[in-house]
């Protein structure tokens, strides 16, 4: 018998917001009963749009007692305020990434819904493609040596996309450059496959000067288990998602995010296409979300993940800043 769906109210009602109610009625475990966004023609166009009803206030939509969660999909800044607002009302929480900007609030936020003893996930998807995790279990089993290096690539010209949100455009929301819009995907998937960070060095700069955004940004990661990991990122070059593995007994490509998977072995003079499938990894997670609420579980991608993000991300705006090297330990 299948269990109820979660029903879940959307708090920000931008262009992902669509895409969540498509993922969620295509995972068949949640739906969106509620949204509420500060624009109220485009909380109420967006309630028409997808069937759900439109709040007038959060205090309004937290107060519903047929909804049973959140989804926040607003400006990073505002992620802390809201998950306290959800908590204290009892309501488990789902935050689009990253869950805050520095590891301060991205603690307290694991606190309160620790406290309120509700679920906490954030949206670090793409560790869920089936390419990331075939590339995990090759890991794990040894059949690519020691872990030497990883490389990641997230380009994507967002930016100059006609309507993009004007936040998206901020620095304070945005701080170097792509890292949150999109490469912050690889940071989480790298702990997923390296585990916890030692220290990194990031550059992050404006080249051309179209924005007040950062152009260019490169993250050079030490891994407390040995290997050292590249990450290259930007908002306004063309298109390019991918992530690499180098072992001592062989190398995994993960390209056009996630579609194509390649490997070379020790011995092997090129590397050999893998079959791989792909994934809808916004509705797996939104599954997972609808069983950690059901049966009182733990994400894949909660707090802990979360926070080491958060380490990372406020370390690389540190290290950008400076122009040195900045430990892990004492970000944390």
């Amino acid at each position: 018998m299948q269990e109820e769906k979660v029903r879940i109210g959307l708090v920000g009602v931008g262009w992902f917001g669509g895409t969540r109610v498509a993922s969620a009625r295509k995972s068949g475990a949640a739906e969106f009963v509620s949204c509420f966004d500060l624009n109220p023609e485009r909380r109420d166009a967006f309630a028409a749009d997808h069937g759900c009803r439109a709040a007038e206030s959060l205090a309004a939509m937290l107060d519903d007692p047929e909804m049973e969660a959140i989804l926040i999909a607003t400006p990073h800044s505002t992620h802390l305020g809201l998950v306290e607002e959800a908590a204290s009302a009892g309501k488990h929480v789902f935050v689009e990434k990253p869950l805050a900007l520095s590891v301060a609030d991205a603690q307290r936020a694991a606190d309160v819904t620790e406290k309120a003893k509700v679920v906490l996930q954030v949206g670090h998807n793409r560790r869920r493609q089936p390419a990331n995790r075939r590339i995990k279990a090759m890991l794990d089993g040894g059949e690519l040596g020691t872990l030497l290096q990883l490389d990641g690539v997230h380009m994507s010209p967002g930016a100059g996309k006609p309507g993009v949100a004007a936040w998206r455009l901020d620095p304070a929301e945005c701080p170097a450059g792509g890292m949150t819009a999109l490469a912050i995907h690889t940071v989480d998937t790298f702990h997923y496959l390296a585990g916890p960070a030692k220290r990194l060095v990031a550059f992050s700069k404006q080249v051309v000067g179209s924005t007040k955004l950062d152009e260019a940004t490169s993250v050079l990661i030490e891994y407390e288990r040995g290997p050292v990991g590249a990450i290259t990122t930007s908002y306004f070059a063309q298109t390019v998602v991918s992530l690499s593995v180098y072992g001592t007994e062989g190398n995994a490509w993960n390209e056009e995010d996630g579609v194509r998977l390649f490997v070379q072995r020790a011995g092997d003079a090129t590397r050999n296409p893998l079959d791989v499938a792909t994934l809808d990894t916004v509705a797996d997670e939104l599954e997972e979300f609808a069983r950690c609420v059901r049966g009182g579980m733990k994400p894949e991608t909660g707090a802990p993940e979360a926070l080491e993000v958060a380490a990372v991300l406020e370390a690389i705006i540190e290290s950008a800043a400076s122009g040195r090297a900045v430990e892990l330990v004492d970000v944390r």
